[in-house]
């Protein structure tokens, strides 16, 4: 049996593939810096260790498995290479592991957790399955008829992949730190278009999409007629999104998900498409139906008359659909929208753009910009966004308790960063004055 060693086994992919590897028979271990992250929890309940890095876990006989976050130079990586070891990058490892199984990429550049979190909620009540979560949940099997896994484009990674089928959510631009436009972007997603053996499954409604040449049939779907899947009818329930799916202008079947906003009922069409081109019957496909979610993807927790959200949103793009989502759960609520911009470059980039989206809440606050170790902030700060947002406020982590005065209030807090400490330290104060209310009682 080979021993893998994972170096950055926290990373949300680095931690389903860990899990997968496990699930799947290997023995597995790792290594990361000490703070804790959400990821982990996972880990722990399988009894995988964890260690704090040092060039003395790697071992001879291991197979090293780095995530895409480290440089050459760290001291594991340098250690494994001295040595001679079997050494991998992330995506190059899951290219190998994949080609095992009928494997399905989800790609895009918005909406791929959520969408392969919903695939394999499917794909799982009939078949023995595999896959990997972008919020760190992955899951193996010896047996696995199926491999979902969330391809992302960044730096082009998804091109060590060559997946039997892909869905393509969506292509927008992002990652500025790598990508010069949208049409870089396009040009990305065009390579892997022609990288996948079996088919397409593509979202008809993005017009870079609709550009997209393959060698393989491409299925179409979305809210336009002119898609092979398309959404009609959609009505809001008190539990979620009802809406009829026409196969080629042909009534098939009326779907329900536990989810609200357009860009729900998007995925969950992709799902249903890929899922009647592998012949899967409607009656599992309403698995939909009972969906729990995916991890940072409007995650609620309700305290007294406030409901607290966390979420992944960093794209302009992305806080649009979540606000959305939060309007039509919550008619007779107002929204707050708590936001900790994701590294300097983005935030630069799409300065004007975040400032229209966060504009849609009715209440904005703001975090300072969680950068990343491998760019300049130069000038900017968040002051900068500020400037652009109407009314909004800076936060500060030693007096989130302003957020008190928000009563029956949606709370958004949104960044791909460590957005999650500011709700952390609310909570913390909403339990203070709740401890200090009952000790007057």
């Amino acid at each position: 049996m080979t021993a893998y060693h994972f170096i950055g086994i926290k990373g949300t992919g680095m931690s389903a593939l860990a899990q997968i590897l496990h699930d799947s028979g290997e023995n597995v271990q790792g290594s990361d810096v000490e703070k804790r992250f959400f990821t982990q929890e996972a880990l722990e309940e399988k009894n995988i260790p964890i260690f704090p890095f040092s060039e003395t876990n790697i071992k001879e006989g291991y197979t090293v498995i780095a995530g895409n976050a480290f440089s050459d130079n760290h001291p594991e990586i340098k250690e494994a290479i001295n040595r001679g070891l079997t050494f991998y990058r992330y995506h190059e490892f899951l290219g190998e592991w994949l080609k095992q199984y009928t494997s399905i990429a989800v790609t895009g550049a918005h909406g791929k957790t959520s969408t392969s979190g919903l695939l394999a909620h499917v794909l799982d009540q009939s078949y023995p399955i595999s896959y990997l979560i972008g919020d760190g949940t992955g899951k193996g099997h010896v047996d696995s008829k199926y491999f979902v896994f969330e391809a992302c484009e960044y730096r082009r990674h998804f091109l060590s992949y060559e997946p039997d089928y892909a869905i393509m959510t969506n292509i927008d631009f992002d990652h500025p730190d790598y990508f010069t436009s949208v049409d870089d972007v396009f040009d990305a997603f065009q390579s892997m278009a022609e990288r996948v053996k079996k088919g397409i499954i593509a979202c008809g409604d993005d017009e870079q999409l609709q550009q997209i040449q393959a060698k393989v049939p491409v299925v179409y779907y979305g809210f336009s007629s002119t898609n092979d899947f398309q959404a009609q009818n959609v009505t809001e329930t008190e539990h979620g999104t009802e809406f009829d799916v026409f196969v080629r202008n042909t009534y098939y079947d009326t779907f329900t998900i536990p989810m609200f906003g357009d860009h729900n009922v998007l995925n969950a069409l992709s799902v249903i498409a890929i899922c009647h081109y592998e012949d899967i019957k409607a009656n599992t496909m309403k698995a939909l139906s009972n969906f729990e979610g995916v991890k940072r993807r409007f995650t609620e927790k309700v305290i007294g008359n406030q409901i607290l959200v966390d979420d992944y949103a960093h794209h302009p793009r992305e806080i649009r659909a979540t606000i959305e989502t939060a309007r039509k759960k919550y008619q007779d609520k107002p929204i707050t929208a708590i936001f900790q911009p994701h590294t300097f470059t983005r935030t630069r980039t799409f300065l004007q753009e975040f400032a229209e989206s966060l504009n849609q809440a009715d209440q904005v606050y703001l975090c300072d910009i969680f950068g990343s170790a491998r760019e300049e902030s130069g000038k900017l700060t968040i002051k900068n966004l500020q400037e652009l947002v109407d009314n909004s406020k800076i936060l500060d982590i030693s007096k989130t308790e302003v957020l008190m005065e928000h009563p029956n209030s949606v709370l958004l807090f949104m960044g791909a960063g460590d957005i999650q400490k500011f709700q952390k330290s609310y909570e913390s104060q909403l339990e203070i004055v709740n401890n200090n209310q009952t000790k007057k009682a």
